[in-house]
């Protein structure tokens, strides 16, 4: 039994010193620790491969019209049936799948490094500094963001660049104490002190020290504004302050003629709200898993592998230890 054993941790050690390139190690742990978070990733490469290539996947135009098949419920002509104004359904959510990218992506990449950026400086000085700039950030959050995303998108107008500029300083200022705290908690270990005694600058400090330690919150941040970023579009858009018509955007296709026409062509509001939750949904767990599989805790050691090798070898060291 101790033999066995014995072998068995040996197989694992071996598995661990022969280590995978790191996104295919990523990607095989994705797939066998988190079938829920395999099937968000699934979600958004075809949320990013339909943006990609919606001029070749969509089988009509955006705004192609044909006035003579208006309120077409769905058929094989047209997949998801056709708007007020004639216009395929299926094409229209391909091409407002690329609106969906390019605002998640956009918006939650800005974001991300506003509060990257907002919270290293603010949990790693402290003192006043981190009290005079988390006052600020407890006066941003103190707003409404619909009122103040609305109020800016008034101001400026609506179009693609405003909203994702928008959307990214929103939710950059106000989430940037997520960040705070996963620095406040790594800034007084012995390699961050071992940096200052030897001189480094702070800037060095920062981003050779701290921010590879605090991937896994940035991550999840970046991961949750994404779909936070695509719901505030379809929410300004619904109200009229986002995309202009005629570009094809899934809150603006719920909005107007989809409110007007759904007892009579349900599919008008189904079919985008569907894809609208469908994306978010998988963005979200994509997130999870994500936060779960680079958490530094569940890095190295027996933790990186899960099955019968890993179990079998924690038994044994319990054995051992009992013994």
């Amino acid at each position: 039994m101790v033999e066995e054993g014995a072998r068995e941790v040996w197989s694992v050690a071996e598995e661990v010193r022969k280590k995978r390139p790191l996104l295919l190690d990523l990607l095989v742990r994705l797939v066998r620790e988190k079938p829920l978070g395999t099937v968000g990733a699934i979600i958004v490469l075809l949320l990013l491969l339909t943006g990609i290539f919606a001029n070749f996947l969509a089988p009509y135009s955006e705004n192609e019209m044909t006035l003579l098949d208006r309120l077409q419920p769905p058929s094989g002509q047209y997949f998801l049936g056709t708007d007020n104004l004639g216009r395929d359904m299926f094409s229209r959510i391909i091409y407002g799948a690329r609106i969906s990218m390019y605002v998640g992506l956009g918006a939650a990449t800005l974001s991300t490094i506003i509060s990257t950026i907002i919270g290293m400086v603010s949990g790693f000085l402290g003192g006043k500094a981190d009290i005079i700039i988390q006052r600020f950030v407890d006066a941003w959050i103190c707003f409404p963001p619909l009122f103040v995303i609305l109020t800016v998108m008034a101001i400026v107008g609506p179009g693609l660049l405003q909203v994702i500029l928008v959307l990214g300083m929103m939710q950059g200022i106000g989430g940037s104490r997520t960040v705070r705290s996963a620095v406040i908690g790594i800034k007084e270990n012995v390699y961050v002190e071992a940096a200052r005694s030897v001189g480094s600058p702070t800037s060095r400090i920062l981003l050779r020290h701290i921010l590879p330690n605090i991937m896994a919150p940035v991550i999840i941040v970046f991961t949750t504004r994404m779909g936070a970023a695509i719901l505030a579009e379809a929410t300004i858009s619904f109200l009229g302050f986002g995309i202009p018509p005629p570009t094809p955007s899934w809150g603006g296709m719920l909005s107007g003629a989809g409110r007007r026409y759904m007892r009579i062509a349900p599919h008008m509001a189904l079919f985008p709200g569907l894809a609208l939750a469908l994306v978010v949904y998988g963005i979200n767990m994509f997130g999870d898993a994500l936060r779960d599989i680079l958490d530094p805790r569940l890095r190295g050691g027996l933790g990186r592998y899960s099955g019968v090798k890993r179990k079998r070898a924690k038994k044994y060291l319990q054995e051992s230890e009992a013994n």
